[in-house]
């Protein structure tokens, strides 16, 4: 008898968000201003010209969705902490209705049996800190592991698994290089230094947990555990010409390899270093910060969606190439769907290390249309889910550590420069009332989980 695919026993199967996207309350209970408040802010850097301000209004209407994740019945929930909900400016004195938001939500998890998944920045900067230099100051990664060790003190045995940071290379790439995020700066030259700094950051919140909880745990659920979250997409030259096989590699270096490397090898790629420094641009590397940057950690998340697809283009200032149409089909956010995008970036992780592996995120944006009755056929984003997680069993299957999938995302939210307009959620939220309505996609992640893989064919 087929049984489908099943996946190995205490599988963690989640789902995720981050602060900004959903919790709204911009300014409630002492919270501060971050660069996504003052960016969102600023017209004509959103498409749709919507903020976070509400959101999907998380921050007051929580129990509402821990009974939505207990009814699903998700293993773990990722979700993030608003710097600026614990430190208003950034640094000083812990703001304490923050840290009380965040207690009552991470124990209401635990009592429902879901492991919190805790990720301490998702690019949402306390503007304050923004205002002195941001992460182009090297004393910005010492403020963030301030608010790191305060997190881990206050509450730090509320969750399972700790992330420093949630792809530094979008922080670093769009934040400062294309402006597209916030900060919104321009600045290329500025890109290594902030990447470079958000490294730094990472490795001495690591030594924070690492003060506070003392050695790492033999055994997965013996204690909390450190990590961190990198975008890993896989990248394909457009042809065998030269030309495109080397822009290809430089590509995938500046987004892969430029993280991984210091992480687990004790260095920056050789090649991007050269490129970059061709260009005037160099990381400010001071002594003992790469000893400091790949301090050991417990585990690595993947964030994976598509592949690049790229060409040689001279005009190109940061990578020398431009992205390829894809041949297949692709989501609302036109990304290819190709599946293989599991298992490639689930090797090239470990190809750099033999540690433990979650997908942190995987998911499609589609243009759902809500039926006469309110239901949601989202059976585009049925169909995605199930080849990426086919694609996942087939990593296990050929001997990758894989230990959980996280679905990106539990709701509908505000998706970061495209604002409202692009639907991740495993369930709809209706932006004019804040109604939550679970998707057909929601009812049969459900059905996953209680199986603990997929049915068969």
């Amino acid at each position: 008898m087929d049984n489908g695919l099943i996946f190995p026993p205490g599988f963690l199967w989640g789902a995720a968000t981050a602060a900004y996207q959903i919790e709204g309350a911009w300014n409630a209970d002492g919270k501060g201003e971050s660069i996504w408040d003052r960016f969102t802010h600023t017209p004509g850097k959103i498409r749709d010209g919507s903020t976070g301000d509400v959101a999907c209004d998380h921050y007051h209407r929580w129990e509402e969705d821990v009974g939505h994740i207990a009814a699903l019945g998700l293993r773990s929930y990722r979700l993030s902490i608003a710097w600026t909900r614990i430190f208003p400016d950034g640094t000083g004195r812990p703001n304490q209705r923050g840290l009380d938001f965040y207690r009552r939500l991470l124990t209401a998890l635990n009592a429902r049996g879901v492991a919190p998944a805790v990720t301490l920045y998702h690019w949402d900067l306390p503007q304050a800190l923004q205002e002195r230099g941001g992460w182009l100051r090297r004393d910005t990664a010492y403020r963030f592991a301030e608010y790191a060790a305060t997190a881990f003190r206050h509450l730090g045995r509320e969750a399972a698994l700790w992330i420093t940071h949630n792809e530094p290379f979008i922080q670093a790439f769009y934040g400062h290089g294309t402006g597209e995020n916030a900060p919104g700066e321009r600045n290329p030259w500025a890109i290594l230094t902030v990447g470079h700094h958000l490294l730094l950051s990472h490795g001495l919140a690591v030594d924070a947990f690492r003060a506070e909880f003392g050695a790492r745990p033999l055994v997965p659920g013996q204690g909390p555990q450190v990590g961190i979250v990198l975008m890993i997409w896989p990248h394909h030259a457009a042809s065998e010409r030269p030309e495109d096989q080397a822009a290809n590699r430089i590509a995938d270096g500046g987004m892969n390899r430029l993280f991984l490397e210091p992480l687990f090898r004790g260095r920056y790629p050789d090649d991007i270093m050269r490129h970059f420094k061709w260009r005037g641009m160099r990381p400010a590397v001071a002594p003992g910060d790469m000893a400091i940057i790949g301090r050991p950690i417990d585990f690595l998340g993947v964030n994976t969606y598509t592949r690049l697809i790229n060409q040689a283009n001279p005009r190109d200032l940061l990578s020398g190439a431009r992205q390829v149409t894809p041949p297949g089909p692709t989501t609302a956010m036109g990304w290819e769907i190709y599946p293989d995008c599991i298992i490639e970036a689930l090797n090239k992780a470990r190809a750099y290390t033999n540690l433990p592996l979650y997908i942190t995120e995987n998911g499609a944006a589609y243009d759902d249309v809500v039926g006469p009755g309110g239901e949601i056929d989202d059976v585009a984003r049925i169909d995605y889910l199930r080849a990426h997680i086919a694609a996942a069993h087939r990593a296990i299957a050929q001997g990758i550590d894989l230990r959980g999938y996280f679905v990106w995302s539990l709701l509908d939210n505000f998706e970061w420069a495209h604002g409202l307009s692009k639907r991740f959620g495993l369930i709809h939220v209706d932006y004019a009332t804040l109604r939550r309505t679970w998707k057909r996609s929601a009812y049969w992640y459900r059905a996953v989980i209680a199986r603990n893989g997929l049915e068969a064919a």
